[in-house]
């Protein structure tokens, strides 16, 4: 059993490194092809463009230059997902929660790596029609997994299910007279 949660821990690792290496080199490349542009790149014109933001928030613009607390929070949700994932087990059934925590880590881990070394996020994706704010890969992990996690939430695992993640003393749980 040991082994199988070593070779797990080392996929989680692997994939998450792969994740946060495509993360940091979409956003090098909307650096270097899109910064400077007085206007955006269209994709699909109309629908879908490419422009060069730094974001100094979090989603949607929320909490600008408030980096402190992304250097606190941040930490905090790796653990977290850290904690989920070793503690999920290793069974068909939750695949699913095991790959949301690997896009959740990698999402908040690339995120983090732009506020640390430039002090903001690059984010480079926009859709015209609904005027959404403007994001990364990075974010599209983070959004993908919060959606999976709420689906199976919501339709697959219960209560029940979900009992792994939570630590019991001795006694604790058993139906008394």
């Amino acid at each position: 059993m040991r082994q199988k949660r070593i070779k797990s821990f080392l996929i989680f690792a692997a994939a998450a490194i792969l994740l946060i290496i495509l993360d940091q080199w979409t956003k090098s490349l909307a650096e270097i092809s899109l910064k400077g542009l007085s206007s955006s790149v269209p994709v699909i014109p109309g629908i879908f463009e490419l422009v060069y933001v730094e974001n100094r928030g979090a989603a949607f613009g929320i909490l600008q230059n408030q980096m402190l607390i992304f250097y606190i929070v941040t930490p905090l949700v790796l653990l977290a997902v850290l904690y989920v994932y070793l503690r999920t087990p290793l069974t068909r059934r939750f695949l699913p929660l095991r790959v949301i925590c690997i896009l959740l880590f990698a999402g908040a881990v690339g995120n983090l790596i732009d506020r640390m070394v430039q002090g903001y996020v690059i984010d480079f994706f926009y859709f015209v029609p609904i005027n959404f704010p403007v994001f990364n890969v990075a974010d599209c992990y983070v959004t993908v997994a919060t959606v999976l996690l709420f689906i199976f939430l919501l339709f697959v695992y219960k209560e029940k299910d979900l009992e792994f993640l939570f630590f019991r003393r001795r006694g604790e749980g058993a139906e008394t007279d």
